[in-house]
């Protein structure tokens, strides 16, 4: 079973249902079943056309529990509309429907959460752990936003705005880990760039490029993860570099600073450095505190700590770090590494082990347990 494929589908065939009048909680649960019905039977007899045959299972399961439900009667006179198997179109609906969850009926952060769910196929807890929420709280959030566009008409698509907050949120997630699912946000963003001209678009654009081009680097052949600072920088895709440089030098140049161009000219300034130590982490510093001026947002408060501990020094960094919440995910890391590079290594070692606990995934979890280990060594050598 191809489970990538699946995954690409999805968003494509739900898209579908939602234009042929599917309200959204309905299609995707008519999507779903056809995903369950899938994984049973093309194992053993894949299909010619992987859409056509989703759409056409999909379809049916939507007008049989239309059927069943006496609230949506109203949805009987499309019983005969059913679409003739056959190929079905191959355009692709996914960034329209990225828009449409989008909807103005929503507030902007429950949109971004329906989206990634319906859409990017990402799980409750992943997308709690990106906007830093309990599990069963997302949970509640992405319920409601279901009964809320449940039976409204996406007519009214929603802004670029929300569009861009969820492709960032996408691509983070498949830069942790799915290059499938970097590739194909970076994919839908090359698609935005390409029909709307806006700054922050093409910021986001570059900063996807900029970070994507450091994947091959990012993980040892065993798979632990090689910190930024110890990266093999001849493994890193200097095609997509020079191109995120130029689009993001463009938009840079019309004077509307937004966020992930902030972001972009950060990833930039990394790229930019022959090794780690020619890093010009003073001027990192000055666009972190662009970027906490547009944002307030903790998380780059946090990664300026580190910065400012490059800058001016590991104390400088942890003063910084103090005006922080230490329940913030990764605190606790940022403080173990600023505390070694401050010398205070038996710290530093409690440090890394409590952050080992509460890593978000196991590659991190590994590589917090090993820095711990090398310190504890290094105390008892």
């Amino acid at each position: 079973m191809d489970e990538a494929l699946l995954r690409s589908l999805t968003p494509r065939v739900l898209a579908v249902l939602v234009r042929r009048g599917a309200d959204f909680a309905a299609a995707e649960d008519a999507v779903q079943d056809a995903l369950v019905e899938a994984v049973r039977v093309w194992s053993a007899d894949p299909p010619k056309d992987p859409k056509g045959w989703l759409v056409t299972v999909a379809w049916r399961r939507f007008l049989d529990a239309a059927r069943a439900d006496t609230a949506r009667r109203r949805r009987e006179d499309r019983a005969d509309e059913e679409p003739a198997p056959g190929p079905v179109p191959s355009a692709d609906d996914t960034l329209w429907l990225y828009f449409l969850c989008a909807h103005p009926s929503l507030t902007p952060s429950s949109a971004v959460a329906l989206t990634l769910r319906a859409v990017g196929g990402l799980t409750t807890r992943q997308i709690a752990q990106a906007y830093l929420v309990p599990e069963a709280t997302m949970a509640q959030r992405i319920s409601r936003a279901k009964r809320t566009v449940s039976g409204v008409r996406f007519d009214r698509p929603g802004d670029v705005a929300t569009v861009l907050r969820v492709l960032y949120l996408v691509f983070n997630e498949g830069y942790s880990g799915d290059v499938d699912l970097a590739a194909e946000a970076i994919r839908l963003t090359r698609q935005l760039a390409g029909v709307i001209d806006h700054p922050e678009v093409a910021g986001l654009l570059a900063l996807m490029l900029l970070h994507h081009a450091r994947r091959d680097a990012r993980t040892a052949p065993d798979g632990s993860l090689v910190p930024l600072a110890e990266q093999d920088r001849s493994r890193w895709d200097t095609r997509s570099i020079a191109e995120g440089i130029g689009i993001l030098q463009t938009a840079l140049a019309r004077d509307r600073l937004g966020e992930f161009q902030a972001q972009a000219a950060i990833a930039a300034l990394h790229a930019d450095a022959l090794t780690a130590a020619e890093t010009d982490w003073v001027q990192i510093v000055e666009w972190y505190d662009e970027l906490v001026g547009l944002t307030d947002s903790p998380v780059a408060r946090l990664n300026r700590a580190v910065a400012v501990g490059e800058a001016d020094g590991p104390r400088a960094g942890l003063a910084a770090l103090a005006d922080l919440d230490p329940a913030l995910p990764r605190y606790t890391a940022v403080a173990a590494y600023l505390h070694e590079r401050a010398g205070d290594l038996a710290e530093a070692a409690r440090l890394y082990t409590e952050a080992a606990f509460r890593a978000p995934n196991l590659a991190e979890r590994d590589h917090l347990t090993r820095q711990a280990a090398r310190l504890h060594t290094a105390g008892h050598g």
